[in-house]
């Protein structure tokens, strides 16, 4: 029976392309970090304060996902980039709106608002868990 499914999973599910994909990843994500720079050269050139550039880069990358996944540009983009969308600001914003979308039928609080807190919830919770750990450590001993 166990070889009977494998069989049926590996007729299913033809081999992925490693090579192109690991290229797109890269391209892709190196794409995004490369963007990510350019916004801060801008600013620092309009004359913005660096305390504020390092602030105002990911927030326009989080905007600029946020607005792509919900027209569908984003996910277009995703499925030929693969890994490389999940650059953690491009990728966490992709998940926190894409669920969100997807659930607009349930309404406004059970639905999207929910919904968007099912993935951005666990990585909020231990985000803010680990980020205390290693501050208390970072107390201690340095």
């Amino acid at each position: 029976m166990d070889k009977e499914y494998d069989l049926m999973t590996k007729k299913a599910s033809p081999p992925s392309p490693k090579l192109r994909n690991m290229l797109f990843a890269f391209l892709v994500g190196g794409a995004i970090c490369t963007l990510g720079e350019a916004f801060g050269m801008l600013y620092t050139k309009i004359g913005i304060k660096e305390e504020i550039v390092k602030m105002l880069i990911p927030v326009t990358l989080i905007v600029l996902t946020a607005i792509l996944t919900g027209i569908g540009v984003f996910d277009k983009i995703a499925k030929y980039a693969g890994a490389g969308t999940l650059v953690p600001i491009t990728g966490f914003a992709n998940a926190v709106v894409s669920s969100g979308l997807e659930y607009t039928t349930d309404g406004k609080i059970y639905g999207t608002g929910a919904k968007m807190f099912t993935i951005a919830g666990p990585v909020i919770v231990y985000g803010c868990g680990a980020a205390s750990v290693f501050g208390l450590i970072y107390y201690c001993f340095l």
